[in-house]
């Protein structure tokens, strides 16, 4: 069996979002059971045309790639293409393979609104959002989509969205984005609160130096960098001072243990961006006992097992988590839900399930 995942982004190479988390996760953890994963993904700077990532041999295609109508896919020859988020990879897949099969996975959906949001918070310039858009979400890519064998969502809260804007027939199946749910976590003995992702306008991280600076007895741990070295510089000059808080910059979780251990001490995770799919860092803050404080409530993860600051009073949220020890108890029902859907072995025995049967499918001749 020969999988090969397509994607905007896998986690390396300067670009570090939840996609590309994803993408890097489930493809190492096949390649441990014995599967061919190959993944393609727009080349960035540093990375070879052809690179090996945790066993995944992964091909960096150039602008002049995307123009050749796909003869990138035509070489690689797999059994299974899965777009981890529609893009025109996945057309271009299609085109190349129509004998393959054809697997996508909806990661954050976006509507108009949505679009609007990205324009106006950009991570880098209102150019690069409107290049993304072209790439992502154009009729080509809408036409992929319902020619697909199966889409599946990674957030329970995207099935009727991408239902509706795609056309499909019926809602997506959930297929949970495995995670490892660590044996044990130590908390630390005083409050600590964590800031876990992009330092990007979409995500407004001045909101949680704002929190921090309003509760100077509580210790805040910030994980991550800004694409956008001018934005992370004003961050830095602006609230670098604060005795409560740890800059802790950019952290590879996928080099070392450093990441678990900032998520296994902290006892609240804050999420202040302006909108979310499922991120990344709430299932894996939930795995390691964090409440979750946040402005969005994806799948409802905010107010089950944490508190959910739909008006953006994040210090009334802090308050009521800290009360009586509130985030205890919240965290660890997290940790419990998540142990039981989003852990690696069943995440990835579904993926290997799905795969099986669509190659078990009757009238397809490939030996699998």
């Amino acid at each position: 069996m020969h999988i090969c995942l397509i994607a905007v982004e896998i986690f390396a190479w300067g670009k570090h979002g939840g996609f590309g988390r994803a993408t890097r996760t489930i493809g190492r953890e096949l390649v441990k059971r014995g599967i061919t994963v190959s993944a393609i993904v727009p080349r960035r700077a540093d990375q070879g045309r052809i690179a090996n990532l945790d066993g995944i041999q992964v091909h960096g295609l150039t602008f002049f790639d995307l123009l050749s109508g796909g003869r990138p896919y035509q070489r690689l020859d797999a059994d299974i293409y899965h777009s981890q988020e529609p893009s025109m990879g996945t057309y271009l897949a299609q085109h190349a393979q129509p004998l393959a099969r054809h697997v996508v996975t909806f990661r954050d959906t976006r509507d108009g609104a949505d679009w609007r949001i990205e324009r106006d918070l950009p991570s880098m310039s209102v150019l690069q959002v409107l290049a993304n858009r072209l790439y992502e979400d154009n009729w080509l890519v809408h036409r992929a989509v319902r020619r697909a064998d199966r889409c599946y969502v990674a957030a329970q809260m995207l099935a009727t969205k991408a239902r509706m804007k795609y056309g499909l027939l019926h809602d997506p199946e959930f297929l949970p984005t495995p995670v490892l749910v660590p044996d044990d976590v130590e908390k630390d003995p005083v409050p600590t609160v964590c800031y876990v992702g992009r330092w990007d306008r979409r995500k407004r991280p001045e909101l949680f130096f704002e929190l921090a600076r309003a509760f100077p007895r509580v210790r805040f741990l910030a994980a991550g960098k800004s694409r956008d070295p001018g934005f992370e510089k004003t961050l830095r000059d602006r609230y670098g001072n604060l005795a409560n808080v740890e800059m802790l910059g950019f952290i590879d979780q996928f080099s070392g243990t450093e990441l678990s251990r900032v998520l296994s001490r902290s006892w609240i995770l804050v999420n202040t961006a302006a909108r979310e799919g499922l991120p990344n860092a709430f299932i894996e803050a939930a795995a390691h006992g964090c409440a979750i404080l946040s402005a969005v409530d994806p799948d409802s993860f905010a107010s089950r097992f944490g508190h959910h600051a739909a008006d953006d009073d994040f210090v009334r949220g802090l308050t009521s988590l800290l009360e009586s020890d509130h985030w205890r108890h919240l965290g660890e029902a997290g940790r419990d839900y998540v142990r039981q859907v989003f852990s690696l072995k069943p995440a990835i025995d579904r993926h290997i399930q799905i795969y099986t049967e669509l190659l078990a499918h009757r009238g397809y001749d490939r030996a699998g």
